[in-house]
């Protein structure tokens, strides 16, 4: 809003305005306010918990200092998203497309996940949510983004094109071609369903390779493959958040983290000058999500003031679910989705940890009559629980796994 209202006031050259013109400066108000605001309302909302007595439902599964947090204030999620919201709606550019489907996976999943919340707390049911409903509005999620992605001409990637005399150049030029003064390079914006990948010169991945055996319509229907594989990686990065949120600050740390290094990718993604320095994908008007993520980061550090070990408030599905939604989305937007499995490492170990324990456990019990465990105890935080590890222990090294998965994600830009 104050985005367009300076716009507005930039035309009539009043001093400073045309500071809101600038994605730099937006970027840091952003991240500014939203921790003002988390610091501000996180407080005032862990009152209104204390009084509705909104706490958290604790078993005894033996571990350390479990019973204490019972009673500790959950739903603790909606100080993260009244935080990311609010300085969004303020200083981003509300009709660029990106913004647009950061708000939806936002609203949505916070959506779900606070009904999750609801029915554990005063429906006093434990397993809150139906896991089959929680599927399906994570497939819904992921059908609007991938619809949203193939059909919105917004949404495109600038290509580079070699020509000869106005002819696109299709082989690859050898020994002084290339000095041959007719021939120079084109941009066009075109609809792509390639996405970064890393380690490889040529960084680049279409989806279309995987339907291989369509032939010529392989190209046509790659857009119902790169569907099917952001409802995948929602669904599955929405799901680790929601596991990895177990111990105190541990997911709001990790994924505070995992925000800055998507912020940066997202500039150099933006940036026509930075992304054809470094060889990747060019996409026009993304640059936008830098805002959104700026505000995700700023977040995320106001609700750690709360959250960190002994923590006043948990954030509850209201916020994990959330979390890893925007995480998955804003990283699938950026065509850096084939980075998620290392920049979110401590997530897919997380819900790795718990697939292994459930289906080790489920064939032993089969073959042998009597099931048994990998790990000590799923997700993989409480198994180092149950080796006597502090939970500040746990918390700050998973962070310290989680900054260098970060720092060799980041690497992976110029290393191929």
């Amino acid at each position: 809003m104050l985005y367009y209202f300076f716009a507005y006031l930039d035309r009539f050259d009043l001093p400073g305005a045309g500071l809101f013109q600038y994605l730099s400066f937006r970027s840091g108000m952003t991240v500014i306010t939203s921790l003002v605001i988390s610091l501000f309302i996180g407080k005032k909302i862990i009152r209104l918990l204390q009084r509705k007595q909104i706490g958290e439902t604790v078993r005894d599964l033996g571990l350390e200092g479990q019973l204490s947090k019972k009673g500790t204030p959950t739903m603790g999620g909606l100080i993260i998203l009244i935080a990311i919201l609010i300085p969004v709606l303020l200083f981003g550019d509300l009709l660029n497309v990106y913004v647009q489907l950061m708000l939806f996976i936002t609203i949505w999943l916070g959506i779900i996940g606070f009904i999750d919340d609801y029915i554990k707390v005063f429906r006093k049911n434990k397993k809150g949510l139906r896991g089959t409903f929680k599927i399906i509005a994570q497939v819904v999620a992921g059908l609007v983004v991938g619809l949203t992605l193939h059909f919105n001409d917004a949404i495109l990637v600038r290509e580079k094109v070699l020509n000869r005399d106005g002819v696109p150049v299709t082989r690859i030029l050898e020994g002084n071609d290339q000095n041959l003064p007719s021939i120079s390079f084109v941009t066009h914006d075109v609809k792509s369903t390639k996405v970064n990948v890393p380690f490889f010169k040529n960084n680049e991945f279409d989806y279309a390779m995987l339907i291989w055996f369509m032939g010529e319509k392989a190209q046509k229907w790659a857009w119902v493959v790169v569907i099917i594989a952001v409802i995948l990686i929602i669904t599955f990065i929405s799901n680790g958040a929601n596991l990895t949120d177990g111990l105190d600050g541990l997911a709001a740390g990790t994924s505070a983290i995992i925000g800055l290094t998507l912020g940066i990718l997202a500039y150099v993604s933006g940036n026509a000058i930075f992304s054809d320095y470094l060889n990747i994908m060019y996409l026009p008007h993304s640059g936008e999500l830098v805002v959104f993520i700026s505000a995700f980061i700023g977040a995320l550090v106001g609700f750690l003031w709360y959250n960190a070990h002994p923590a006043q408030v948990f954030m509850g599905d209201t916020g994990s679910l959330a979390i890893g939604g925007i995480i998955a989305v804003y990283a699938i937007l950026i065509r850096k989705e084939l980075l998620i499995p290392i920049l979110c490492g401590v997530f897919v170990v997380e819900s790795l940890s718990v697939v292994i324990q459930v289906a080790f456990f489920k064939f032993t019990r089969y073959r042998f009559g009597e099931g048994r465990r990998i790990f000590r105890m799923a997700p993989l935080h409480h198994h180092y629980q149950k080796l006597n590890y502090s939970e500040s222990k746990i918390v700050i090294r998973f962070w310290i796994v989680s900054i260098l998965l970060a720092l060799i994600t980041i690497v992976t830009l110029k290393i191929r």
